[in-house]
């Protein structure tokens, strides 16, 4: 985790003395949007791949999501180099609306089964601690999450970086929420409602707050009903902006139209494209 640490830091650095950047790619990242609700998520990574390769000196990073870990075994899509250390470690790039957000899909299932041996309201630190020490949540702090959020209404973007170990240390209460029901934060109890179709454990700090969620992990839930979740609204002070807080972004409709002309074209004309882009890209990094 320290690799990835340093990274952050000096991604950090970078847009407080550059941010223009930041703002000129995730800008672009969330154009695609307009070509498809989905599109965006597949290039965030190339894009965000090329950003560390041209403006982190030190860093550079390599696409490896459709290649290497497709297998559901890995859920990483990007890996970073340190160029220093030579230090290299795996990142999952998720591109998410203002809200709720997935951690880890937990695909071999394992959270939510060992929290229902657990008990239903667990209160007791001593047993909280050893929940995270156990090896069914060894990847809890594991798994490098960088999610790129995006508030469309408002056209602003953030990068924010969930803190498991603030989570972690943070934790007072673990309260299983069934099919049904809801946790009212006044009363701080489950209490009935209509809607939810499964169950989740939901994470709780000693101010009542929310934290996180494991969410049901049976054959019937599929990839939104399952898994680690966190909600990048409720869950505000666990979480680190690498772009120091919300940054507006504008669609870059020239972009959409580049795409459509690159499609049409020839490798040769890529090949133009391209030395012009890099020069374009090589001015950027002086202003």
């Amino acid at each position: 985790m320290a690799t990835y640490k340093d990274f952050k830091t000096r991604f950090k650095l970078l847009v407080g003395k550059q941010k223009h950047l930041v703002i000129n790619t995730l800008s672009n990242i969330f154009t695609m949007r307009l070509i498809g609700n989905k599109t965006h998520g597949d290039l965030a990574e190339i894009g965000m791949v090329e950003f560390i390769n041209q403006f982190m000196y030190d860093f550079r990073s390599m696409h490896v999501g459709k290649d290497k870990f497709r297998a559901k075994e890995h859920e990483e899509d990007i890996v970073i180099i340190n160029e220093i250390t030579k230090a290299e470690f795996p990142v999952s790039l998720k591109a998410y609306g203002d809200g709720p957000l997935q951690l880890s899909t937990d695909s071999r299932q394992k959270l939510f089964p060992f929290l229902v041996l657990q008990g239903r309201d667990i209160k007791d630190k001593k047993q909280i601690g050893q929940i995270f020490k156990a090896k069914e949540f060894e990847d809890f702090n594991a798994i490098n999450i960088m999610p790129l959020i995006y508030d469309e209404k408002n056209q602003r973007c953030n990068i924010m970086i969930f803190d498991h170990k603030k989570a972690i240390r943070k934790t007072q209460r673990i309260i299983f929420v069934g099919k049904n029901k809801k946790f009212d934060f006044s009363k701080q109890s489950v209490i009935k409602r209509k809607g939810r179709k499964h169950p989740i454990f939901m994470f709780i700090d000693s101010d009542g707050n929310y934290i996180c969620e494991v969410r049901y992990g049976g054959a019937s839930a599929n990839a939104l009903q399952r898994g680690l979740w966190t909600h990048t609204q409720k869950a505000k002070f666990y979480f680190d902006s690498l772009t120091n807080g919300w940054i507006d972004y504008s669609h870059n409709h020239t972009l959409v139209r580049l795409f459509g002309l690159a499609l049409n074209s020839t490798r040769q004309g890529h090949k133009l494209a391209n030395d012009i882009l890099q020069k374009d890209i090589d001015h950027l990094k002086t202003l």
